[in-house]
């Protein structure tokens, strides 16, 4: 598609934007990024927080320079947090108070869970309560500013955009059985390596999925086999939660791949949607 409306390609990953992991986060290989330039992919440290936030300033400022090229920007990723974050914008949120966060991380899931149910009620359950991080972050939101994280987030995705793009997806037995072969596909070409060479990552670095299982396997706590089949697993859960949420996103045309014939199908259909759709504002 780039190189047909001669554009540029800006990642909206969450996980491939850092650099030291192009195998565990499926960042493209050396030949695809020679094809068309590519940017937001590997160029943050593994030590780095990283937050919507800061990936709306870094694309916004990507594709400034590429329409200032003469240039498209495609945007394109499954993180579906930061391309809303793009599309409509953040609320804004408190800054990060270091005592008040040190004082949170000391406590246990079931603690921070139950001091969150008792603020949101029934908007608690938007929040996965095994995420410790995201707990940490509702509860210090509602220190600081006495309104439920569910209100901000209401109040943030109540901003309208004209944005609208394209929901490529796969029937179910497809997107798994692909999922599955590019999890062994990846061990074959090394991941357990490249996992081993890596040193202290961020809070939202250690999320990218398969760090935590190959770091066990590495350890000797679980086998081979074990690793795989878990990676797996967590990824089909993950490209669940993904398909629920674009699903919801109503400035996305849905395109089932499955059901096109080949590659250039699949290119021609999108061009054809993207023809119909409104520019990036």
């Amino acid at each position: 598609m780039a190189t047909q409306l001669g554009a540029e390609i800006v990642s909206a990953d969450a996980f491939q934007i850092y650099r030291g992991l192009p195998l565990l986060t499926a960042q493209p290989d050396e030949a695809t990024l020679r094809k068309v330039p590519h940017h937001l992919i590997g160029v943050v440290p593994l030590t780095e927080e990283m937050s919507a936030d800061k990936f709306r300033e870094l694309a916004l400022a990507a594709i400034e320079k590429i329409n200032q090229r003469g240039k498209m920007a495609i945007v394109v990723g499954g993180s579906g947090l930061y391309v809303k974050a793009l599309t409509h914008g953040l609320a804004p949120m408190p800054a990060v108070n270091p005592k008040l966060r040190a004082e949170l991380n000391a406590l246990s899931l079931d603690e921070l869970y139950a001091r969150l149910l008792a603020v949101e009620g029934p908007g608690s359950k938007k929040i996965d309560r095994t995420n410790k991080r995201r707990l940490v972050r509702a509860l210090e939101i509602f220190a600081q500013t006495k309104v439920p994280p569910s209100t901000k987030r209401s109040e943030w995705s109540q901003n309208r955009s004209r944005a609208q793009g394209v929901f490529l997806f796969h029937d179910r037995a497809e997107l798994y059985s692909r999922i599955d072969r590019r999890v062994e596909e990846m061990f074959s070409a090394g991941v357990a390596g490249e996992v081993a060479g890596v040193g202290e990552v961020s809070t939202t670095a250690a999320k990218a999925l398969g760090l935590e299982q190959i770091r066990l396997l590495l350890a000797g706590k679980i086998s081979s086999a074990e690793c795989v089949a878990t990676i797996q697993q967590a990824t089909r859960r993950y490209a669940k939660r993904q398909l629920t949420w674009f699903r919801q996103q109503h400035n996305f045309e849905p395109l089932n791949l499955s059901l096109l014939k080949d590659h250039a199908a699949a290119v021609d259909s999108i061009l054809q949607k993207v023809a119909l759709l409104p520019p990036l504002e």
